[in-house]
């Protein structure tokens, strides 16, 4: 069995690195509920999950871009993906979340794994 054979949900790593419980609620026994935060969340979302591409000036935006890398066993969907000119080296993946920016890396590991794919 190869890792890729399974490969990992990107938000899953950062369920994880929030709280391993979380985690396992949501990925492995399937029994997370919504509540206010999270339907609300799912509320802002809609934009993303439009996947309605749009261009201001020279840059583009991309929504809801899957992104998969079988090398590190990735896989998962960007919010945002801002495209600047032609170069994969101008391509920046943007995830929203809901609330006050943190000063744990939880997001960030998110971020840097979308990135990576």
């Amino acid at each position: 069995m190869e890792a890729t054979d399974y490969p990992v949900v990107i938000s899953a790593l950062q369920h994880y690195a929030y709280c391993p419980r979380q985690f396992a609620l949501i990925h492995i026994e399937q029994v997370w509920a919504d509540n206010y935060f999270t339907a609300h969340g799912n509320l802002l979302h809609e934009r993303v999950d439009s996947c309605e591409p749009e261009q201001r000036g020279n840059v583009r935006y991309e929504r809801g871009v899957a992104v998969k890398s079988q090398q590190l066993g990735l896989t998962g969907k960007l919010d945002l993906l801002e495209i600047e000119g032609k170069s994969p080296a101008n391509y920046f993946p943007v995830e929203y979340k809901r609330g006050k920016p943190k000063i744990e890396d939880w997001d960030k590991i998110q971020l840097c794994a979308q990135a990576m794919c």
